[in-house]
């Protein structure tokens, strides 16, 4: 590449970064590959910036304009922020007052234009080796893997998750009865926020799908005296379970079961699933509700604890397609997993018989939730990278600032949803939530 074709493209960059600031007016800069720094609004003052290795990474975006791309580049470091955090930046993004643009076509011929110069860049080969290898999707129950699924995220290593979860490796989201309480003292709220809207007593069967390292069954058997199952497919997470267990001395309360919730057998009193809906494909949740059911005994009560999304305009459910966000979230952190609107669930419980009693909004929790984990996780940096590597952990950083992020807009919501087994019998509720706030 010349000099004057360099220097054509940096002038190419810096136009559409003035553009951008004009209409965005983002309180952030960008830093070309000369060094350059170019303002992205109008009235800068966050150190925050985003930088751009060479103008090879513009003209392989322009190539193929996917969100994985973009993911790749910021994995090799061709793209990257320094500064502050993408929180600071989604918030920004997000912040109230500031205008939203829609591009309209003469926008977009102008910018196809001005962009013109990158056509012929010489392209950068992002590596791909951090992504799941097999149907990130999982539509077709037939080439579902359940267990390479979970095993792909859960069986990172306990130790890195350790570096940013509280004591008890909760890794769902916390409750906060005060904004200002710790993590720790949120995670075990939400334990035992869960225990109180299943009633749980003591010596009753209390089984937990996708019981991850074993918090809410220990909980559940320390703090209310129950018989505790948990089930899971990863490998990583059942070990440290079981150890937690001998630990405590709660052999006699606690067992868990390396299973597909498919294949269990057996009968429950009270059956909790935080955080395992989103992982088993919109096109099972049906079934997946009729076996919860089939699980409970009559008097049971299921609690449904899960990420959700907006429901559709059109009120219409059909397969939808894959927005480029859910697919490199699917790629780089949960395979085969989606999400489910609340009214939705709501609707396959009572499709497969159950009685919904109680619906319980969590949004603003998990935002912040997610937030902790974000600044601790970066806290530990050095540790984290020891332990996965740079690649994985800037994957996970940047995970965790984009669910912060969608929390905060609302994009994304979290529901507990409270159902009992049978719409004939009397539900084993109080008559108020009073209990629940003793």
């Amino acid at each position: 590449m010349s000099a004057a074709d360099d220097q054509r493209r940096l002038e190419a960059a810096t136009a559409l970064a003035r553009d951008v600031a004009r209409t965005m007016d983002l309180n952030a800069s960008i830093r070309l590959w000369d060094g350059t720094k170019v303002p992205l609004g109008q009235n800068v003052t966050s150190p925050f910036e985003i930088s751009i290795a060479n103008a090879g990474v513009i003209g392989s975006i322009l190539r193929s304009p996917k969100l994985d791309t973009i993911i790749r580049h910021y994995i090799d470091k061709r793209i990257d922020f320094s500064g502050g955090s993408l929180i600071d930046f989604g918030t920004d993004l997000n912040r109230e007052g500031r205008r939203s643009t829609k591009v309209k076509l003469k926008d977009g011929l102008r910018l196809a234009y001005k962009l013109r110069p990158f056509f012929f860049a010489k392209p950068e080969e992002a590596r791909d080796e951090q992504g799941f290898g097999g149907d990130i999707i999982g539509r077709v129950e037939e080439r579902r893997d359940n267990t390479a699924y979970i095993s792909f995220h859960y069986d990172l290593s306990n130790a890195f998750y350790a570096l940013f979860l509280d004591p008890e490796m909760v890794y769902t989201c916390a409750y906060f009865t005060d904004w200002n309480n710790s993590l720790q003292q949120a995670q075990f709220d939400k334990l035992e926020m869960v225990c109180r809207k299943l009633r749980l007593k003591p010596g009753e069967r209390f089984l937990d799908i996708g019981s991850g390292w074993g918090a809410l069954v220990c909980h559940a058997a320390k703090h209310h005296g129950v018989k505790a199952h948990g089930i899971t497919l990863s490998k990583e997470q059942l070990a440290f379970a079981q150890e937690k267990v001998n630990r405590l001395g709660l052999q006699d309360q606690v067992t868990f079961e390396f299973v597909d919730y498919a294949n269990l057998t057996g009968k429950f009193d009270k059956i909790a699933s935080v955080g395992m809906y989103e992982a088993i494909g919109l096109e099972n949740n049906a079934r997946y509700m009729r076996k919860v059911r089939s699980l409970l005994n009559d008097d049971g009560l299921f609690l449904n604890h899960a990420i959700s999304r907006r429901a559709k305009r059109s009120g219409r459910w059909l397969p939808e397609k894959v927005r480029p966000e859910q697919r490199a979230l699917a790629k780089y952190i949960f395979p085969g997993g989606a999400l489910d609107d609340v009214g939705n669930t709501v609707a396959e419980m009572e499709r497969a018989g159950m009685e919904v009693l109680d619906v319980e909004g969590w949004r603003k929790h998990y935002e912040l939730t997610t937030k902790l984990w974000h600044d601790r996780l970066i806290a530990r940096k050095d540790e984290a990278i020891k332990l996965v590597g740079e690649d994985k952990y800037r994957i996970y950083v940047a995970y965790l600032a984009g669910c912060s992020i969608v929390f905060n807009r609302g994009s994304a919501r979290l529901f507990q949803v409270l159902a009992s087994k049978s719409v004939k019998r009397a539900p084993a509720v109080p008559n108020t939530r009073a209990d629940l706030y003793r």
